[in-house]
């Protein structure tokens, strides 16, 4: 008979810093696993401390309270196995690693070999690397031990090894952040080294909101015939599976269903706005409702991540505010089940022209006043949020943030950027999957149907500035989100004059890009964390000149 070992793939939440609260729920997970006969309990990377913990790494007493927090979770594994994510020290030196603990005590410590240093990842900034691959054994199976970037480099020797080693097991814990389509890249990689190696694979994932960055969980068993149980994605979940090298086990199989994109995008967006919110104790969220649909979008997001009650929209009309869009705001308030302020602006505007009488040239009205109104705006919603400690939730999208359509101390101003990361185009998407999934709580159809507008002067049209939104976000997927050169986008078909003119426009807002709030990061490259480019840069055509 096939040997074999019940394990459970514990996928939590943690939050960095929060040693006592992630504490427990390691504990919780290891005491739901003995209860339940598991020889093997998995945990996500660097779990102990959260991730990323960043600078908080270089504070001595960071790395000595998650110390003393895994030397109190030790007693809790008698009984079975576990290995848990952890920051190692030795010296002044500090590793990503592995702690192996079995039967109460800690038995050994794999450091993670391949640190990432691209994208959201800075590992070479705090850690050092491991020298060397580790194994272990768990009941009847030898096992190797690696850590999320381990097995994404295929010249490394964990996909040389497997069966060569004795292995017929290999356990991978991963803290992988969420973009569109990962989890399909991550089932392709985790079956691809199962066939390679010859071991069946547990990919251990983190779930979760961590600032800009989700995690979205998915978990998974797999052998070289393809996944055998995966675990579900944006929650907490505690995957129970027997394995059996070589022997697939009769009705173990609990596979997640694949989302359509629209879906795991929205769920994404839901949980990081959720964990924001949670994590940093706000208790309430509070939206400029402008009839426009990215606010209806932002809106209908956070009742879905914090429920009506903790949701407050405000609508602030001008005399730009066409009666169709202020009723629709309306409409949209009653539809989510949440308050809707009205606080009209015209005479806050008016004030702000009679002041700047005879000292600003404003007969001959332009952005300033447009601008104005933005600001207005803005300074109303954080005065709720300071009087009642809201938190307030910005509502431009990445097309927007790209081309600097959007107002600094105005429409930008607030704590968190929802749709930071998310083209306009996928905006309309994702409003209109949300729609179809259920009859109530439904964004207007008329919001769905108007041509954007920021309505800051009468007949006013994204379109007067910039290219259609289908076009324009053709064009940052290509230039910002795959790095193409304006030269390489004009080879695909894109006209000369536009694209230098877009990416001039990308170039110039850097300088507003950094003074934004943080937002989920969706895509392959977000601006933050993923893009890194200089305020100050007249590089080449694209430059702004």
């Amino acid at each position: 008979m096939a040997r074999s070992l019940k394990v459970c793939l514990a996928q939590i939440n943690v939050t960095v810093g929060d040693f006592e609260r992630n504490r427990r729920k390691i504990v919780d997970a290891l005491r739901f696993a003995r209860d339940r006969g598991a020889g093997l309990v998995t945990f996500p990377e660097l779990c102990l401390t959260g991730y990323p913990p960043e600078d908080a790494l270089f504070q001595d007493g960071f790395i000595t309270d998650s110390l003393k927090t895994l030397r109190r979770i030790l007693p809790e594994t008698r009984g079975l196995s576990a290995v848990i994510g952890f920051v190692d020290r030795a010296g002044s030196a500090l590793y990503n690693a592995a702690a192996v603990a079995q039967d109460g005590k800690l038995r050994r410590v794999y450091r993670k070999v391949h640190l990432p240093n691209y994208g959201v990842f800075d590992e070479k900034r705090y850690f050092r690397p491991g020298e060397r691959p580790m194994f272990a054994r768990f009941g009847p199976l030898r096992s190797g031990i690696t850590i999320c970037e381990d097995i994404w480099v295929k010249e490394s020797e964990v996909w040389r090894r497997g069966h060569a080693a004795g292995s017929s097991l290999m356990v991978n814990i991963s803290a992988s952040p969420y973009h569109a389509g990962k989890q399909a890249l991550r089932r392709k990689l985790i079956i691809e080294l199962a066939r390679r190696t010859g071991c069946v694979v547990i990919y251990q994932n983190l779930v979760g909101g961590q600032d800009e960055l989700v995690f979205d969980g998915g978990s998974m068993i797999a052998d070289r015939a393809g996944v055998l149980a995966e675990a579900r994605r944006f929650e907490e979940d505690l995957l129970l599976a027997e394995v059996r090298p070589g022997a697939r086990v009769p009705g173990q199989r609990r596979k997640a269903t694949a989302f359509p994109i629209e879906e795991e995008v929205y769920q994404a967006l839901v949980l990081g706005t959720r964990d924001y919110l949670q994590k940093n104790d706000f208790k309430k969220a509070v939206i400029g409702l402008s009839g426009g649909i990215d606010s209806a979008l932002v809106a209908r997001i956070a009742v879905d991540a914090l429920g009506p009650g903790h949701v407050t929209g405000v609508t602030m009309p001008s005399r730009y505010t066409s009666a169709a869009t202020l009723a629709d705001a309306r409409r949209l308030a009653r539809s989510l089940g949440i308050p809707c302020l009205e606080f009209p602006i015209q005479e806050i505007l008016e004030g702000y022209h009679h002041s700047f009488s005879g000292k600003l040239p404003m007969k001959s009205p332009d952005k300033t006043e447009e601008n104005l109104q933005a600001r207005i705006r803005g300074n109303i919603v954080m005065a709720l949020s300071n009087k009642f400690g809201w938190l307030v939730l910005t509502t431009g999208n990445k097309s927007e943030m790209a081309t600097g359509y959007c107002t600094l101390y105005g429409d930008m101003a607030g704590g968190f950027a929802v749709l930071k990361d998310v083209p306009k185009t996928l905006v309309f998407r994702l409003a209109r999957w949300r729609n179809a999934r259920s009859a109530e709580g439904r964004i207007p159809e008329s919001i769905l149907r108007r041509p954007p507008t920021a309505e800051l002067r009468f007949g006013q049209l994204d379109q007067d500035t910039l290219p259609p939104y289908p076009v324009l976000d053709r064009f940052l997927e290509a230039y910002v989100e795959k790095d193409l050169s304006v030269a390489a986008v004009v080879r695909r078909g894109f006209p000369r004059a536009l694209a230098t003119r877009l990416a001039r426009m990308v170039a110039f807002n850097e300088y507003k890009r950094r003074q934004s709030p943080p937002g989920i990061k969706i895509t392959p490259k977000a601006f933050g964390r993923d893009r890194r480019m200089p305020i100050t840069n007249r590089y080449g055509a694209e430059a702004p000149r």
